[in-house]
């Protein structure tokens, strides 16, 4: 009788201990201290920008604080880098997960795997590309900027967020279409570049929509649009595809992080971010930065980043950008 109503007790904890499984422990008690958010772009850009009042945002949905890491460079593929190698799969590391790291891993041999060595959590948004120059600059339009180019092959410059960018690729496709050679200069982030170009050390750049307050100020004049939608105030301003030259982007991104992360950790983070995303402080900053939401779910967003890696791998071998393996 003892060892009958023994061996019931028994099955009874285990099945209360089932039931209270429907999340692992680390689940259910996650977040219990800070999570930190790495953004590979320095502070001051527009995807620091947006990131920290997202971060702000979400931290009010999980219940605790989301610190912001800028970890600038390498075209904005060394923090996610970094992640990859370093952060445990807890969830107390994701970062901003630039379309970079889905083309540098083709440019040049990596430690990583953008397809591999993440978790996808959520696709967020998508930067607004433009070609800017300063004011006083003696191009008053790409066509141009274009016709200077021809005159003196590889000796006009632009500079762009770094090598592997988005902003780079499309200036490189554009230049193969209008059958040019241009001199780039990569950066960090888009900081840097604003201040060189208003520094007059460059002739032009390619980039999200940092330019767009110099813009509105009369320090800087676009040339063109590298997007589809026309956004206020600059409407009235071609797109590459409109001048004839085939070439608009979106250039989507999301949160990440390292591989083997608890689906229902990454469940989590997904739930708050994706409250966040619908709150009206996040569509009020990415009504100032000219963006759109690009939700996806991390399955989707997963999808995503699978089908963009195998298309990029054409447009890089084609502009000669691939890395060599021999």
């Amino acid at each position: 009788m003892q060892t009958s109503m023994g061996r019931r007790l028994v099955l009874a904890a285990v099945a209360a201990a089932s039931l209270g499984m429907g999340l692992p422990a680390q689940a259910n008690e996650f977040p219990n201290r800070p999570i930190t958010l790495i953004v590979p772009f320095p502070a001051g850009g527009p995807t620091d920008r947006h990131m920290r009042i997202l971060a702000d945002i979400a931290s009010k949905h999980l219940g605790q604080p989301i610190i912001v890491d800028n970890r600038p460079g390498a075209g904005g593929t060394l923090g996610p880098a970094t992640v990859a190698r370093t952060a445990k799969p807890d969830g107390y590391t994701v970062v901003q997960f630039p379309m970079s790291m889905l083309r540098m891993a083709h440019m040049q041999k990596t430690a990583w795997n953008p397809i591999t060595d993440f978790t996808y959590i959520i696709g967020v948004s998508g930067y607004t590309f433009g070609v800017a120059v300063r004011t006083d600059s003696p191009y008053r339009s790409f066509n141009d900027y274009i016709a200077a180019a021809r005159k003196r092959p590889g000796k006009i410059d632009y500079g762009s967020t770094g090598i592997g960018s988005s902003p780079h690729l499309l200036m490189e496709e554009l230049a193969e279409k209008a059958k040019v050679s241009l001199n780039h200069v990569p950066f960090k982030g888009d900081a840097d570049l604003q201040q060189a170009l208003l520094g007059g050390h460059l002739a032009a750049e390619s980039g999200a929509s940092g330019w767009e307050p110099h813009d509105e100020s009369g320090e800087m004049r676009l040339l063109a649009a590298l997007e589809d939608n026309h956004k206020q105030p600059w409407q009235d301003v071609r797109n590459a595809k409109e001048l004839g030259y085939g070439v608009v982007s979106l250039s989507p991104y999301g949160l990440a992080g390292p591989k083997g992360m608890d689906p229902a950790v990454v469940q989590r983070l997904h739930d708050a971010f994706k409250k966040a995303m619908d709150d009206p402080r996040h569509t009020e900053v990415l009504t100032q930065l000219n963006q759109g939401l690009w939700y996806r779910s991390g399955a989707d967003y997963l999808q995503w980043a699978k089908d963009a890696y195998a298309k990029d791998k054409v447009l890089i071998e084609r502009l000669g950008l691939a890395a060599n393996t021999k």
